[in-house]
């Protein structure tokens, strides 16, 4: 019911936007929430594990310039191309490059690197206004929704595997009252209700036990503590290692700067700067002055080409973020009360309907237990209702410790009168035996 269905089961009648259940049908709590879920996900992600603005200053200019250097003249050889009417026309800026002398060569070479250098630290130095770290995240989530349940699962299996293995536990120990309940409230239906209140207080404990307390708690020699805080450490291994090797990569943070509509017309004008910068340096030798319009086509083209040649970046850019052990250490260094929300979201989100579903799923048990009982399952009647209600909280008054003491003191009693009179028969019977 958490990660499944992925998409809306049932007939879809009437849905309200983001809410799991419909009038006949359901849909996967993680699925169905996802936007919600990732934006809070996000938030929490910037402004407590990592500053986008920080970690992008560990890339080094110099660096970017060496490896993306080389693929610049083919990114311009490209425009180039898609620019002139006749294919003989591209082959023209590589010849004369070709037939200029070494020292005008070294000097363009020299150029070209400036201008990609410059162009980086004008992007770490806006990386804010470039990429938009919300969307780049919640829009590879709405693509696949399968994607957040996968997160969850390897950060929460445990937790997941104690939610369905505890109904097992708990069930069984609150089936125990029921049995004792039963005995005192002799109609079928005791099966029904009992159930429905073993499957609403199973799931109402499991998930007070997964989180709660939130805060380590003494209690005598015991310490308590959620069950999913006390796994502080190991669920920040797994979680930073999906959500940089996954998520956040050079490759989908590239695509976002490229695509997104809230932040690609930024990157165009910023690159648009500094390719006219560029293109004036290189022709001024020639006298040589491009009109703007001309400058603005060629980095419109220079922007949808870029994603063919910036694959050679991303090895680095991966390495040098190492957002990995960013996000690793600043998640153990999280207070209980901060970790507890990496999780807790999943549940919270629809928590009342896990237990009303618990609660349903018993009542449905007892419903079985009832069939297999007494051979039918028949609804009762409101008078029927009321009537077991008035009988059972008679009989459940007798449940009591008052009553309890009450019947262990007259058990004893008769206990203690029944050795007497025995005592005193076998006394009486060797009495007249002697005589």
């Amino acid at each position: 019911m958490i990660f499944y269905p992925i998409k809306f089961k049932g007939i879809p009648i009437f849905r309200v936007e983001e809410v799991p259940l419909g009038f006949i049908g359901w849909q996967g709590i993680v699925p169905c929430k996802t936007r919600a879920m990732s934006e809070t996900m996000v938030e929490m992600v910037t402004t407590q594990l990592l500053s986008v603005e920080e970690v992008f200053k560990r890339l080094e200019p110099r660096k970017i310039a060496e490896l993306l250097g080389p693929e610049v003249p083919k990114l311009g050889q490209k425009i180039v191309d898609d620019l002139v009417p006749f294919k003989w026309l591209g082959s023209l800026p590589a010849s004369i490059f070709t037939g200029l002398p070494d020292v005008t060569k070294s000097l363009i070479a020299y150029m070209n690197t400036k201008f990609v250098k410059d162009f980086t630290i004008a992007m770490q130095n806006n990386i804010g206004s470039l990429l938009n770290v919300k969307n780049c995240v919640v829009n590879q989530m709405m693509l696949d929704r399968t994607m957040l349940g996968e997160l969850f699962r390897k950060c929460g299996q445990k937790e997941l595997d104690f939610l369905t293995n505890s109904g097992l536990w708990f069930g069984f120990l609150l089936g125990l009252i029921q049995m004792v309940v039963a005995l005192f409230w002799e109609n079928p239906w005791s099966l029904s209700i009992g159930g429905a209140i073993v499957g609403l207080a199973t799931n109402w404990l499991a998930l007070k036990w997964i989180f709660e307390p939130v805060n380590p708690t003494k209690i005598g020699p015991f310490i308590l503590q959620g069950q999913f805080l006390r796994r502080q450490k190991e669920v920040a291994k797994e979680f930073s290692n999906f959500f940089a090797n996954k998520i956040l990569t050079s490759d989908q943070m590239w695509n976002s700067i490229l695509t997104d509509p809230e932040t690609s017309p930024a990157f165009q004008e910023l690159f648009t700067e500094h390719l006219t910068k560029f293109g004036k340096r290189v022709t001024a030798g020639l006298n040589i002055m491009p009109e703007p319009e001309l400058i603005a086509m060629v980095a419109a083209r220079a922007v949808e080409k870029l994603p063919e040649h910036i694959g050679v970046l991303h090895s680095y850019v991966d390495k040098k973020l190492d957002l990995q052990e960013t996000l690793r250490v600043s998640m153990e260094n999280m207070s209980s009360a901060q970790f507890e929300r990496v999780l807790h979201p999943i549940f919270e989100e629809d928590e009342t309907t896990l237990i009303l579903a618990g609660a349903f799923l018993g009542f449905a048990a007892g419903l079985v237990q009832q069939g297999i009982e007494t051979g039918q399952i028949k609804m009762p009647t409101i008078e029927q209702v009321r009537k077991w209600s008035s009988n059972g909280m008679r009989k459940f008054r007798l449940l009591s410790p008052r009553y309890y003491i009450q019947t262990c003191g007259k058990a004893m009693r008769k206990v203690t009168r029944a050795i007497l009179s025995r005592f005193t028969r076998n006394d009486t019977d060797n009495t007249q035996r002697n005589k």
